[in-house]
């Protein structure tokens, strides 16, 4: 059977330096709202999107300008049955130049059709890859979650933190 991983590719006339770093850059093409380093080996850092989306994550492998691996370390989904069905997977950025271009292509390792989020988790990494990190490469400005303006701090994203 062919591998189910949902996969984005882009092509941008960027260099191979310029994309590694945007990629690193989470707060620059996912979520204003992520606490931590998201561009050194074996650092954690926690994404939220309110309380709908809580997620730990590790970076796990780096090769310069070539690739980067992050795994979930926990996850917690308020909109499926089984709240952790990111844990585990992983997401992997393989970077390579075809001909005078960067080409990107991005594989969130385990998220398959099974999962209950795959359609939510699709599209929203569709956007994420094909239209924000895509911006970010190339004009320096993604469209990343904005910082919740409530200033969203509540009791289960601060204990669910300190797991």
């Amino acid at each position: 059977m062919d591998n189910q991983n949902y996969s984005a590719t882009i092509l941008v006339e960027q260099s191979p330096e310029i994309v590694f770093k945007a990629i690193q850059n989470f707060k620059g093409w996912w979520s204003e709202d992520i606490e931590g380093k998201t561009n050194q080996l074996n650092e954690e850092f926690f994404y939220h999107y309110k309380d709908v989306h809580l997620c730990k994550i590790k970076l796990i492998e780096m090769v310069p300008n070539r690739k980067l691996v992050y795994h979930i370390i926990d996850n917690q989904f308020s909109f499926t049955k089984d709240k952790s069905e990111w844990i585990n997977t992983q997401l992997a950025f393989e970077i390579s130049t075809n001909d005078s271009q960067t080409k990107v292509k991005f594989t969130h390792k385990g998220l398959v059709p099974e999962y209950e989020c795959y359609q939510i988790c699709e599209d929203a990494w569709s956007n994420y890859i094909k239209k924000s990190l895509y911006d970010l490469i190339t004009t320096e400005k993604g469209l990343p979650n904005p910082k919740d303006k409530d200033g969203f701090n509540s009791e289960i994203v601060r204990k669910w933190k300190l797991k």
